[in-house]
């Protein structure tokens, strides 16, 4: 193929023939089919990376919340609550969704679609997500 080249440009050819065209085109096809789904998987793990850090966000808000009033009954309602900047059920939000005297629970929205909670019952924390095997959601759902 190098001999070929040298040919062209010694005999003052110019340009590249349509199997050299074909071949980049075909290159250029493989390396885009191969870097999508790679690119894909990793903006889910960036959307659920934001929906774990706003359920921590929230955690720390409801613990503030618990340490001035000795329960966690009414944290959803709390003015610290609801200011946070993280409370809400939009994409990247956390709300409480629910909440007893000594525990609550915590979801986490991605834009990816997972789900993530952080369940508190009295002081054993459990941490799950809905979709495993997605994302940054592991295949054991406990993240």
């Amino acid at each position: 193929m190098l001999r070929k080249l040298r040919e062209r440009i010694h005999n003052g050819e110019k340009g590249f023939t349509l199997i050299e065209l074909l071949v980049v085109i075909l290159i250029i096809g493989i390396l885009a089919a191969i870097a999508l789904p790679a690119f894909l998987g990793q903006r889910s793990k960036g959307q659920d990376s934001d929906a774990k850090s706003a359920a921590r966000n929230l955690v720390s808000a409801v613990e503030s919340f618990y340490a001035t009033n000795q329960t966690y009954v009414g944290a959803s309602t709390a003015t610290d609550i609801t200011t946070s900047g993280v409370n809400g059920t939009g994409n990247g939000q956390a709300s409480v969704t629910a909440s007893s005297a000594t525990g609550y629970t915590i979801v986490g929205n991605s834009a990816s679609g997972n789900k993530f909670t952080i369940t508190k019952a009295g002081a054993v924390v459990t941490r799950t997500c809905t979709t495993t095997s997605s994302g940054a959601c592991p295949s054991g759902g406990l993240w």
